[in-house]
């Protein structure tokens, strides 16, 4: 209700003591009657406030009162005249200072009768809103009865609500919407739909963008966002009309049919993953079979192929009880690096989710990064494999698993190692116990390290510049900013304290090895 057509009323006999044309154009959400000097806490923006001015006991009260009023977004003040015999002249004049519309009730007019009149045009105008909002909602469903897709449901719903509109997985991944999205945006937009207290929730883009969007969830609240879908759109939603914000629930509801629809499609592919995966795991990659189950189950198996492997732990525990939400991540993440044509194997096999793919596996590592922020306590570990051929793939699968239990050593939530990662010292490292990794660090370097914490100096730090520069005296002295002379004093401590002579290849090796013996989990990062 629009403050112009309260005044207007003609039994109400309302009275513009302050207040114009555009300010009479105020919509007014709520009514709210007090005699308190300051309301401004029951107050939450664009009340009609109604007051008998009981609390003006000096006419400075009324600057006070009306600046809590006007700051607290309030429409209009409509004062009663029958206390004073009329609306105080202080009262008008702190109206006007702060620019608040003030309406004069006649003693004749009971508050009550206002507020009836607004209660009641309120109620009128939410059931008009919610009968259309149900029409468009119907016109939809229709629609996509008909066979419209969710990407047109989301085209038609951007172009009516003039806001763009997108349906996105929680790794980012794009189900329907037009055109890419920035990556700033589809960062931020993912941060905050998997991280925020509440949803629907508003996004604020950082850096040169300082763009605003919105994010709803697509399903119910109780569902693990990191498995979910959303909708994000430009714009912050509670400044929206009710028309914009019925069209995007629309959107919404649409998006959650679509999604389960799906669901019941992967429910029905997954029995031939599985059987595929289990055939690969079993040594049948090479079995007539095995091609026939990929390409049941969507996949080309003529060019390269990709497996990956994932898991969830916390602390050093796995998490059996999570591996379909590990399954779910995994076929989030691997679609990335898919097109429709060439979807991704994902089944389960020894309590981890293992994916085949085309391609390689670059796009999966981007994609999982993204649910870092939702991981909380947990830790999610992946292996994926180098490119292989379908006849390659049960060696592929032993190399995606192998690269897990690396991935397991490394600290932080989200762990991914790739196939090449394992042909590296890193591997061989992996496969030692941590206590014989750690005794033979201290065997080694025990001398060297209680030597640097027991004077102050790093010689460690001059042994490991010395390594990376494949023992040059004059790049190592540049790194260090040092004279030649005082790292050669350096390395010859370093040879005395650890009893080996660097200038040895073998004994090199063992010091490298030490040294990279020292990192989290047994191992360095290096």
């Amino acid at each position: 209700m629009l403050l112009r057509e309260l005044v207007a009323h003609p039994r109400l006999g309302l009275t513009v003591l302050h207040g114009d044309a555009a300010t009479l154009e105020r919509s007014v959400r709520w009514v709210y009657t007090t005699d308190l000097i300051d309301p401004s806490r029951y107050l939450s923006g664009g009340e009609l406030v109604i007051s008998g001015l009981v609390w003006r006991n000096a006419p400075a009260d009324s600057e006070r009162f009306v600046a809590a009023v006007a700051q607290a977004g309030a429409a209009a003040l409509a004062a009663g005249a029958a206390v004073f015999g009329g609306v105080p002249d202080d009262v008008v004049e702190a109206c006007r200072r702060h620019d608040l519309p003030l309406l004069a009730v006649p003693e004749p007019t009971s508050f009550s009768d206002v507020t009836e009149l607004v209660v009641g045009a309120l109620a009128a105008a939410r059931g008009d809103r919610l009968a259309l909002s149900l029409s468009r909602q119907r016109e939809l469903l229709t629609a996509v009865a008909g066979g419209m897709g969710l990407d047109e449901v989301t085209a038609r719903v951007s172009a009516s609500t003039g806001r763009a509109c997108h349906v996105l997985t929680a790794t980012g991944r794009s189900v329907a919407g037009g055109g890419p999205v920035p990556p700033t945006v589809l960062d931020a937009a993912v941060r905050t739909f998997l991280t925020a207290p509440r949803l629907p929730a508003v996004v604020r883009v950082p850096g040169p963008d300082r763009s605003i969007h919105s994010v709803f969830p697509v399903g119910p609240a109780s569902e693990q966002r990191m498995t979910s879908w959303f909708v994000a759109v430009a714009g912050a939603h509670p400044e929206w009309d009710p028309e914009t914000a019925d069209g995007v629930g629309g959107l919404v509801a649409i998006a959650a049919l679509d999604r389960a629809r799906r669901g019941e499609g992967l429910r029905v592919a997954r029995e031939i993953a599985d059987e595929a995966i289990g055939l690969v795991a079993d040594g049948g990659a090479d079995r007539p079979e095995t091609a026939v189950r990929l390409r049941q189950a969507g996949l080309d198996p003529g060019g390269p192929l990709v497996v990956a492997v994932a898991g969830f732990r916390e602390g050093d525990r796995e998490r059996p009880d999570l591996l379909e939400t590990a399954r779910s991540v995994l076929v989030d993440a691997a679609s990335h690096a898919t097109t429709g044509d060439d979807p991704p194997v994902v089944g389960t096999r020894d309590g981890l989710a293992v994916a085949v793919l085309p391609g390689e596996a670059a796009a999966v590592e981007a994609a999982l990064g993204r649910l870092a922020p939702a991981l909380g306590t947990l830790r999610l570990t992946v292996g994926t494999s180098a490119p292989y051929g379908a006849a390659a793939l049960s060696g592929a699968m032993q190399e995606a698993r192998h690269a897990r239990d690396l991935a397991r050593t490394r600290a932080g939530g989200l762990a991914v190692v790739t196939g090449a990662e394992l042909t590296s010292h890193v591997a061989l490292l992996a496969a030692v116990p941590d206590d014989m990794r750690r005794a033979f660090a201290a065997r080694v370097l025990g001398p060297l390290l209680e030597h640097d914490e027991r004077t102050g100096t790093d010689l460690v730090g001059t042994l490991e510049a010395f390594l990376d520069h494949s023992g040059s005296w004059s790049r190592v002295a540049d790194r260090l900013h040092l004279h030649v002379n005082t790292v050669r004093y350096r390395i010859g401590r370093v040879e005395e304290l650890t009893g080996r002579d660097l200038g040895r290849f073998a004994d090199r090796v063992d010091v490298f090895l030490a040294l990279r013996s020292r990192g989290p989990g047994g191992l360095s990062p290096g």
